[in-house]
């Protein structure tokens, strides 16, 4: 497994000093960040990739009224970059289509050379459905960023006519979900109880009680699961990106776990969940991030020319490479970065957008 540039980078790395230590990859290039608003993840990595002078920087957000205040806000500090908004609604497969359209629109920006899908949302207490009949968590998390990426792909190949092979990169931020868990392929939409579903689909009972919720075999919907299964099919849409697109075109697409940070991910929870979060970090169970070293993950991801694709885990090839505290990482779950499993969660995914993508 390839070696990082900066293997001194750790879980207290900013994300404004990985832009400054790759400055000249960042400068004149053009910039997608899904879910940026001043008090998420997505602005700090917005705010980093400002720093260096990009040509274009798009943010873009459910609400347009937050990146109206984000855009606002990078202007104070970088006033040369050329901001542009895009609103979209991941949960909705035709507000992910209107706002695709619009960016290929722009004809004064004729290429994207990185994409970073950082937007997120987790923690809803009962289960909900989006407006296309999906469970929303994987909606939003997943669906809406697979076709996303798919529908603004002809942009992002164009940048990887004119850039070296591997710089131009599809960053996924996933969690520490692909470390002790897998897909749900039976019950997407969590109609089932756990027991009820093949073993190697059901949820970690140690995990769950470790967030005080007991007795899983007999729940269908639990919201940390839900989160979690569209966190390990963001790594697993890194996987099947690359088996499409780095040989053929020379794009790379990498997944992170971005660590804890204090952002709204979790505004959905119930506030028995949110004291228990709580709790857990008085009992040292995790360590709380600064916003730009939560970001700093995804700036590694899209810079670092060290990282690459091709490797083999336990004899297999592997299409994907993840990425913790600025390193990559060897602790997920096999079944989160199997090639076979990604292979399946991008015709599921088709399946769900009712549209195919053969680059």
């Amino acid at each position: 497994m390839p070696a990082t540039t900066h293997p001194e980078y750790n879980h207290a790395t900013e994300a404004k000093q990985v832009a400054k230590d790759f400055s000249h990859i960042i400068t004149g290039k053009t910039v997608v960040i899904t879910g940026v608003n001043r008090g998420g993840i997505g602005f700090s990595t917005a705010e980093a990739f400002a720093s260096q002078a990009p040509a274009h920087l798009i943010v873009t957000g459910r609400t347009p009224s937050k990146l109206k205040e984000s855009i606002d806000a990078l202007k104070v500090q970088f006033p040369d970059v050329d901001y542009r908004s895009l609103h979209i609604d991941l949960s909705s497969q035709n507000s992910v289509r209107s706002a695709s359209a619009e960016l290929l629109s722009w004809t004064d920006i004729p290429t994207v050379d990185f994409l970073v899908n950082s937007a997120g949302v987790s923690l809803f207490p009962e289960r909900t459905l989006s407006v296309d009949g999906i469970e929303i968590t994987f909606a939003t998390n997943h669906i809406g960023h697979f076709l996303f990426t798919n529908l603004i792909m002809p942009k992002i190949i164009k940048a990887a006519e004119k850039n070296p092979k591997g710089s131009t990169r599809i960053i996924n931020v996933s969690s520490g979900s692909p470390m002790f868990a897998r897909m749900r392929w039976s019950d997407m939409n969590f109609e089932k109880k756990s027991k009820d579903l093949p073993e190697e689909e059901r949820p970690l009972p140690a995990i769950h009680k470790i967030w005080g919720v007991e007795n899983t075999q007999d729940m269908a919907y639990i919201p940390l699961e839900a989160y979690n299964v569209s966190k390990v099919a963001n790594v697993l849409f890194s996987i099947d990106l690359n088996k499409r697109l780095y040989e053929k075109h020379g794009i790379l697409s990498l997944a992170v776990h971005p660590g804890v940070i204090a952002t709204e991910l979790g505004r959905n929870a119930a506030p028995e969940i949110t004291t228990r979060i709580q709790t857990m970090k008085e009992e040292g169970l995790y360590t709380l991030k600064s916003a730009g070293a939560g970001a700093s993950t995804s700036l590694v991801a899209a810079l670092d020319p060290e990282l690459g694709v091709g490797e083999t885990r336990n004899g297999k090839e592997n299409y994907g490479v993840f990425l913790a505290d600025c390193q990559i990482n060897e602790q997920a779950q096999p079944l989160a970065v199997s090639s076979r499993e990604a292979e399946k969660l991008w015709d599921l995914s088709q399946d769900l957008v009712k549209q195919s993508f053969d680059w």
